[in-house]
């Protein structure tokens, strides 16, 4: 059977009418807040969540954050709309939630200092902009003609997409069993993280550059360091975030002592203890001499 996977963006109902003939099915991501009012609010309850091999109901409201962080939890029904019926798959992960609270409180971040630093450079946003949280008015709160634009934080904004956090859905012709949705539904996810990595942490894009050999070696470049990223984030049991890692490693900086070797300038964390367990060595010395630093590099070369 061919299956055909896709984003919201090739997700119209042609579509999925076109991928559940002549043995084709589909899988699509299927956006929450388009639902129709009682099935968003059938997949935003707390309750009536399960786990994969297990036949308990759970509350999301009552999860650990360090038991279930790698849990996903799922609901399931069967829709039939337009005359075509679904598999109707709903999410839930405190990673994920974790993980979009992550990415909103740095656009908030972003709106707040453009606000204080350049008012002047507001202008028409799209839907993912860090802009879209900033409101203006003409307006005081007493709804007096106010003499200036008033600029600020939109909060309700803010509070309407916290409700969607942690979740994640998927329209589906296939009548397998939610486990093996769920798979596709994690690399998802895990996909579309990788691309903002890519464009945010390493400065995919813009590309300033125009020959062929030097925009490779930019990808190339980004590619290597998000497998390295990838690769530290399963070294050290996912516990720590992408701007905690990259963070952590980029604040870890020596100054060299000439003939001595080299003195560590970064304040001790969780997270460079960790990374000095999983590897094997340490930097957080008083002084790191020339022959620890070679057998570093001759260990972690190998």
């Amino acid at each position: 059977k061919f299956i055909v996977c896709t984003d919201a963006g090739l997700a119209s109902t042609a579509n999925r009418k076109f991928n559940n003939i002549q043995n084709r099915a589909f899988i699509t991501t299927q956006s929450i807040k388009k639902l129709k009012a009682h099935l968003r609010e059938w997949a935003l309850d707390t309750k009536g969540w399960y786990l994969t091999g297990s036949k308990k109901v759970y509350d999301i409201t009552e999860l650990d954050e360090k038991a279930d962080m790698d849990k996903i939890f799922y609901k399931q029904r069967w829709l039939s709309e337009d005359g075509l019926e679904q598999n109707l798959v709903v999410t839930f992960s405190l990673k994920y939630k974790n993980y979009q609270q992550t990415i909103r409180n740095r656009q908030v971040e972003r709106a707040e200092k453009v606000i204080k630093t350049n008012p002047k450079k507001l202008k028409k946003c799209n839907a993912n902009d860090y802009k879209r949280f900033i409101s203006k008015s003409y307006c005081t709160s007493d709804g007096e003609l106010a003499d200036k634009e008033l600029i600020g934080i939109d909060t309700n904004l803010i509070t309407k997409e916290a409700a969607f956090d942690g979740f994640y859905a998927v329209c589906t012709n296939l009548e397998d069993d939610a486990s093996a949705i769920i798979k596709v539904n994690r690399r998802r996810w895990e996909i579309e993280e990788s691309f903002r990595i890519m464009k945010s942490e390493f400065k995919a894009r813009p590309v300033y550059l125009q020959r062929d050999d030097r925009i490779k070696a930019h990808f190339t470049t980004c590619f290597i360091s998000l497998m390295i990223y990838r690769l530290l984030e399963k070294k050290l049991s996912e516990k720590y975030t992408c701007g905690e890692i990259i963070s952590g490693l980029r604040s870890m900086n020596f100054i060299e002592i000439k003939g001595e070797g080299y003195v560590p300038t970064y304040t001790r964390t969780d997270f460079t203890d960790d990374l000095h367990e999983k590897f094997g060595f340490r930097t957080d010395y008083q002084i790191v001499n020339m022959r620890q630093l070679k057998k570093i590099f001759k260990d972690t070369k190998n």
